[in-house]
């Protein structure tokens, strides 16, 4: 019974869900089978006493001292399920407080009911007046409103004034918002995962932003400028727009939103550090702090390890080692359990770098078992660095041979797979360099230079000073 959709979707429920979905099935609206409410019974009690729900034993509760059907045990589970898919259809439509009036005005309009109308209509843009967040959905669920007052007003007065404009601009509003968003989506899967979309009318949109001088509204004008981030990061205008809009008024928008719009304009700013442009690092950090400062980071309460290992990168190469170090003792609690202890030494082990001591970074890289193969990479790759800076030629190029295979044994893929390879290709090349041999180092120079993917591009250049 483990694998059944019921049981799988009644372990997703909170303790208050239990609760009113336990309500809901012993309501005779719903049904007038008591068999399901004592089935829920028997999930719920194996839910909270983490036991696994047998077939056999659910049936005995459902349908005591009779011996098992299993046709019967099919049916009930099924009829259960069903109650509860309409229990999340019901949450889904009126769980969310502010389009319950649009939905109670609807009705009192098709029930010609004009005093409960205009009260529920007014309820309905108080609702949407209280709303935080003015995102895309905010517009479209505006538009729900005035649309509802339209077909009121509409009803048999051929002469009335309607509020046709303000609907037009509310929808195109929504549209625009929604739909840069997905362009922007759209942009950056393309962009890891080589596929290749039409966009269809965007160059229409982007047109009409700009004639109407839309990039004022937050959920038109972050995805504006960030559809330039992605498109011409050589325009850095574009950047200084998207940055004073999003500190200024990001909060417009809902927190899932703002961290995906931090993380795009972030990358946009790695971007710029790869192409060795070392202000960019300080704009990353700012980006950072404020996201940190507001929670966008945390997903479910939890630190990406990428995120987390790109702040403490970040942090170390404008010198804040000291924020880094406490950054990664007081973060680290929110990494996921199975990663947390091998980020929290392979980050120390950084900051130790940094701070020139091989001997505590070398027993902090010993302390962790690294699982996740971003990070063991990482972690080689910080090993390979110092043994090179302590001119222990021997281990680096028994470690570049190990990395070497490390990576063609594990098959690493896309943009991280290109960039460990040319780190170790450079690395071997910066080796075998002839000490008073200045043609081929300017030679090499030339090549980290031009590389596009290369994360070690800035230390590679200081070891051929």
């Amino acid at each position: 019974m483990e694998k059944t959709k019921l049981w799988e979707a009644i372990n997703t429920l909170t303790a208050i869900e239990r609760r009113s979905f336990a309500q809901w099935v012993q309501s005779p609206f719903f049904t007038r089978q008591e068999r399901s409410g004592r089935l829920l019974d028997y999930l719920i009690e194996c839910v909270n006493g983490k036991k696994t729900p047998e077939k056999e034993e659910g049936y005995s509760v459902v349908f005591p001292e009779t011996t098992y059907d299993d046709v019967q045990m099919r049916l009930v589970i099924s009829e259960l399920y069903k109650l509860l898919e309409h229990f999340f259809v019901y949450q889904e439509l009126f769980g969310d407080a502010e389009n319950y009036p649009t939905a109670l005005a609807s009705a009192y309009r098709k029930r010609g009911l004009d005093r409960h109308f205009k009260k529920a209509i007014s309820q309905a843009r108080q609702a949407r007046e209280a709303q935080p967040h003015e995102h895309a959905e905010y517009f479209s669920g505006t538009f729900e409103v005035e649309f509802q007052d339209f077909q009121h007003l509409s009803s048999g007065r051929r002469t009335a004034s309607f509020n046709i404009q303000e609907l037009s601009n509310l929808e195109d509003t929504a549209f625009i918002a929604r739909k840069l968003r997905l362009t922007c989506i759209a942009l950056s899967h393309q962009t890891v995962y080589q596929a290749n979309y039409d966009l269809g009318m965007l160059e229409a949109v982007l047109d009409q932003v700009r004639r109407k001088d839309l990039m004022g509204t937050p959920a038109i004008g972050l995805y504006y400028f960030g559809y330039y981030l992605i498109t011409q990061p050589e325009a850095e205008e574009h950047f200084t727009h998207f940055k004073k809009l999003m500190l200024s008024q990001g909060a417009k928008l809902p927190h899932e939103e703002q961290r995906n719009l931090y993380l795009m304009a972030i990358n946009y700013c790695i971007k710029k550090v790869n192409a060795l442009n070392q202000a960019y690092y300080r704009e990353a950090l700012d980006l950072y702090e404020f996201a940190l400062a507001n929670q966008l980071l945390l997903d479910r309460g939890k630190f990406s390890p990428f995120a987390f290992n790109n702040i403490v990168a970040i942090a170390l190469k404008v010198g804040e080692v000291d924020w880094t170090e406490r950054f990664v003792i007081e973060q680290s609690p929110h990494l996921e359990r199975k990663s947390r202890n091998a980020t929290y030494h392979l980050n120390l082990a950084r900051v130790e770098y940094v701070r020139r001591d091989f001997k505590k970074a070398l027993l902090h890289l010993q302390e962790a078992d690294y699982k996740d193969l971003i990070n063991n990479l990482i972690s080689k790759t910080l090993q390979l660095k110092i043994f090179v800076e302590l001119a222990e030629y021997d281990l680096a190029d028994a470690h570049l041979n190990a990395l070497h295979t490390y990576i063609r044994r594990k098959r690493v893929m896309g943009y991280h797979r290109t960039n460990f390879l040319n780190m170790v290709r450079h690395t071997r090349a910066l080796m075998n360099l002839s000490p008073n041999d200045d043609v081929e180092r300017q030679a090499l120079r030339a090549r980290i230079e031009a590389e596009e993917i290369l994360t070690e591009k800035e230390w590679l250049l200081k070891m051929l000073e």
